[in-house]
């Protein structure tokens, strides 16, 4: 897939995000929308999926530790075929199979439970690990956040990683240097943050989480470090493509109103314009 197509459809996640949160008066806006860029990529041009067969053994495994961005993961989702896109405005809902944290029973397409930060870390890892003594061929792709490596799970599973030499185990973090209450490195200063992960055993890769081109070729580096697990460490901004919610950890954990929710569509209209104006795409 062509890079201006892929710069469309994340676009338009950003928009149904948007839509989503409105309706629900309830969830996550800044993570979401800065994540929008590489779960495209990710979906739409990587990993081996098959959204008429969420169970097939041959696809390639997506974890999200950081649950709270939900939202991004179930507009990718319906928009691959899922589920249909209609059930995204029931997020939040009673009964909805869309809750503010992902249920891997519930939804296909969800490999892991979200909520507690962290846990998704051990749990790729712990699937790659099988799949490595398995000698299956399958990927694990886990996305996490910055803030969560305030805690001590994180770090376990980064050695348990880089002790069994998990080649087939990419990690792709939310570089946003936010979190609920502040700044992450106010709160807890994770630099030289690349340097902790190579001594680990990592391959580390440090991108611009919103350049397609580079999410692509990170995700071709991990595909051939087969001899330990990669480190994708995406620059992110938090709330991107809306000039009120970027950069502003408020928004880490609130949903937009009704005006607000307004002025981000029609920004993000506008930058749908200015993608299908721009000349010179292609691929890397």
């Amino acid at each position: 897939m062509e890079d201006k197509e892929l710069a469309i459809i994340a676009n338009g996640a950003r928009q149904d995000i948007v839509r989503m949160l409105l309706e629900a008066k309830a969830g996550h806006t800044a993570g979401p929308l800065g994540m929008a860029d590489i779960f495209t990529v990710l979906y739409y041009d990587w990993a081996k999926v098959d959204p008429q067969r969420p169970d097939w053994e041959g696809r390639d495994y997506v974890l999200v530790s950081n649950g709270h961005i939900c939202p991004v993961w179930y507009v990718t989702l319906a928009g691959r075929g899922f589920f249909p896109k209609d059930d995204l405005m029931h997020f939040r809902k009673i009964n909805s199979l869309l809750q503010g944290h992902p249920h891997n029973e519930t939804i296909p397409g969800v490999e892991n439970s979200g909520g507690p930060l962290a846990q998704g870390l051990s749990q790729a890892a712990g699937i790659a690990l099988a799949l490595k003594r398995d000698k299956k061929a399958n990927r694990v792709f886990c996305i996490c956040s910055d803030g969560e490596h305030d805690e001590g799970q994180a770090w376990e599973a980064a050695l348990f990683a880089g002790h069994y030499a998990l080649g087939n185990l990419t990690l792709i973090m939310d570089r946003n240097n936010i979190q609920i209450d502040g700044f992450t490195n106010d709160i807890m200063n994770l630099e030289p943050l690349a340097d902790k992960y190579r001594a680990f055993g990592w391959h580390v890769t440090e991108i611009d989480g919103h350049s397609i081109p580079e999410i692509r070729k990170a995700l071709a580096s991990a595909d051939k470090a087969k001899d330990r697990p990669t480190m994708i460490i995406a620059r992110t901004i938090p709330g991107k493509g809306v000039a009120e919610f970027e950069n502003r950890f408020e928004w880490h954990g609130k949903p937009p109103n009704e005006d607000e929710a307004k002025k981000a569509l029609a920004q993000l209209a506008q930058e749908r314009q200015r993608i299908e104006k721009k000349s010179g795409w292609g691929r890397w």
